[in-house]
This record gives C-alpha cells, structure tokens and sequence, in this order.
C-alpha cells in the first residue's frame, strides 16, 4: 500500500521593515509593504509532516504534540483548501494522478522555539504547512504563488517561502493575487548578515499580534502617515542597501522602523505596549556601541528591531558578533551557560566585557534571567524538503512521541 506522505521545514523570518495593519482581514491583506531577513533553520524552523489516506475521517492537526482544532473557517483549514484546489488542477490535468485531493489529511507540526512568544512561530509554521502539503500534492507552484496561500494562514508567513532578504508586496487588486512574496536577495549575496535574538520573554503575548493591528488601524493617524509616507521610501532604500551590501543604511533604516512601529502602536487607543524595561535597555545599549563605533570613525556595527514582543534581534556583521554577545551578557547576565554555536569562544570564556571607551552608565546590569536566553544565528536558505527519517508522523498516521 502506497503511503503518501512529506515532510518540509520551514524557517523563521525577522522583519526590517515592518507589516502591520490589515486592509482585508480575511485574506490578510497588508496596508503595507514589508521587508524581512530569513533566520538559519538550523537554529529556528518549524518542521511539518502531512500524510493523505482515505481511511482517515477527516482533516486532523497537531502542534508541538497537541491536537488542535481545525475550524471551518479558519486560517488552517483555508490553507488546506487552497491546496487541496490545486491538487485537483494536477488531478483534472492527468487522469492517472492519484486523487489525493479527495483524501483527508493528518498534519503534524513541531517548533524547536517557544510558540507565540514574539519570535514567529505563525510564519515559520504556516509556511512549513504550505511546502509540506505542496510536496505531498506534487504542485507545479512556485514559491511566490505558495506564498499567497501561506500568506492566508499568518501574513508575515509568506516571507517565510523564501530565503535570504525577502519583501512582502503590499499589492493593489483586492483579490490579493499581487500581494506576494519575492526574493530581494539570496542568503549567498550577503551571507555576512548575523543576528542575536535576546528572548526576553518567552510567555504568551497580553496582546496579540491579530487583535492589535486592527485596533492601530481603527485608531492611528501616525499608521497612515507611516503607510501613504514613509514606508515606500524604505522599501526602496532597504532593498538598495541590501543589494550593495551597505550595512550603514541597513541598520539605520532598520532601527528607524523598529522605532516608528512601536510608535505606532502607542498612537493606538488604547495604547499597546510591546517594549518593557529590558527591552529598552538593550536599545540603550547598542546605541551607545554604534556612538562610540561612529565618534571613532567607524560605522553602524548594530541593529536592533522588535517585533510584537519585548524580545531583540539584533543583526550585526559577523566580526561584530563576539563584541556584541560580550556587551549583552555585561548587561544581561545569564543563567546559564551561552551556547557557542559559531564558535567565537573557544579560546576563552563567553561572558562580559565592555569596549574601551563606553559609558558604562547607559544600562543598569540587570538580575540574571532577565534574558532568558540568547540566540546566535544568521540569514539562511528557505524551506527544505526532508526524507521520511524525519517524519513526524508514525506507520498509524498519528504523531510520533516527540523527545
């Protein structure tokens, strides 16, 4: 008996440029374009098995272990069904094709990240959906069209089809069909590009991501100033940077709209507060090391952005790393050991050191934990297609215990 069955993972994205506002709330229409750097999988993926079989009952998903419901008219199931349509273009085309669109599915689905902590468990999630299901279906899409589909599951999970830097089109037809992703540049053009994700947190959000940006767009005269102004110009200028390799430009765009969006949701009412006080001294503290980089005749060596969540990245040159763990675990003590995963300590021990020459006082160290973790990774490649060693799913087409 044939089993048909695929198995895909899926990484995370950290945007630049941020989306946030929905000018269609079903198909997850942005009211903006945005702009992201794909994270290492090797550090941060979602991995999906989808298997179909006609002995199933029905369509049945399960999330780091738990089942889930899939709703009628949710996120989950629209993907399914989008899906499943062009399976059955694939079926009309060859009559001997499987029909495996006819067939329920089982999907499995595992973060090795903590879930709805700010670090885009949705994106990475719903993309390794997409791609696990495409690979079962044997679909003739690309990943710019699996991405409009990805794209009805969580927004920002249509970057997540793509590797490298990677932009969201705002796109103008109210069907969406122009409301993709595209590759701006792959991981090997600038493969350089290094981030440090500082969880601060890694509790659920008290207000969630979906709930918020309707309220912004309901309330914020600063949102559509930012949408109809200042978006369109960073788009170009970050996607220019990009291109040249310009680290200087990258980080202060960056920065720049890091900062715009969390003033954007303080311009809500009522107002929503992502940032806490840790969050704020990290800011603190890579400002001070671009000063000093910048009164010393360098240039930027950091950038930090949040999303909607306490929680940092903080891209950087890969030869500014080693420095800037040194500068977090100065501030943010951590409780344990910091995992080396490249290697920059293994001729010394990784703990806290100031540059010569920063002020000290721009942050109170803060109590051990206050970070609760740090994780050092970079820009990576898109989704993969896995072999069935990696299955989530056992012969009985339910989840394997997960370690």
């Amino acid at each position: 008996m044939t089993v048909y069955q695929a198995t895909a993972s899926a990484p995370v994205n950290i945007a630049v440029i941020k989306y946030w506002g929905k000018r269609d709330t079903k198909l997850i229409l942005p009211t903006n374009s945005s702009l992201s750097v794909t994270l290492d999988q090797d550090h941060l993926r979602s991995t999906t098995t989808s298997r179909a079989d006609p002995s199933f009952d029905h369509d049945r998903l399960w999330l780091n272990g738990k089942e889930e419901e899939i709703k009628g008219d949710g996120r989950t199931a629209t993907c399914i069904a989008e899906l499943k349509r062009l399976r059955k273009e694939v079926e009309d085309a060859d009559s001997n094709a499987p029909k495996l669109s006819t067939f329920p599915v089982h999907i499995a689905s595992y973060n090795n990240f903590p879930t709805a902590a700010g670090l885009a468990s949705s994106a990475s999630g719903f993309a390794a959906l997409v791609s696990s299901l495409a690979q079962l279906y044997e679909l003739p899409a690309s990943p710019s069209t699996l991405s409009l589909i990805s794209r009805q599951g969580s927004g920002s999970a249509c970057r997540s089809l793509y590797g490298g830097y990677v932009a969201w089109n705002v796109g103008t037809d109210p069907s969406g069909v122009d409301s993709n992703a595209v590759e701006v540049a792959p991981r090997e053009h600038w493969p350089d590009m290094h981030a440090l994700i500082c969880v601060v947190s890694d509790d659920k959000k008290g207000t969630s991501s979906t709930s918020g940006m309707q309220r912004t767009v309901e309330t914020s005269a600063l949102l559509q100033h930012r949408i109809k102004h200042v978006v369109p110009q960073r788009m170009a200028d970050i996607s220019k940077a990009i291109q040249e390799r310009d680290f200087d430009s990258f980080a202060q765009i960056t920065m720049a709209d890091s900062n715009q969006f969390h003033a954007v949701a303080l311009d809500t009412a009522p107002p929503i507060f992502y940032l806490n006080d840790v969050s704020r001294s990290i800011i603190q503290v890579v400002v001070e090391y671009n000063r000093l980089s910048l009164a010393n005749g360098g240039g930027y060596k950091a950038a930090y952005t949040y999303d909607a969540g306490p929680n940092a990245v903080i891209y950087a040159p890969e030869k500014n790393m080693k420095e800037i763990i040194q500068l977090i675990l100065n501030y943010f003590p951590q409780k344990d050991a910091f995992k080396d995963t490249f290697a920059l300590f293994k001729n010394d021990k990784a703990e806290g050191k100031l540059p010569a020459g920063f002020n000290k006082n721009v942050a109170k160290v803060h109590q051990a934990g206050e970070v609760r973790n740090l994780i050092h990774t970079r820009v990576g490649d898109g989704p993969r297609k896995l072999s069935s060693e990696e299955a989530l799913l056992g012969e009985n087409g339910l989840p394997k215990t997960l370690a």
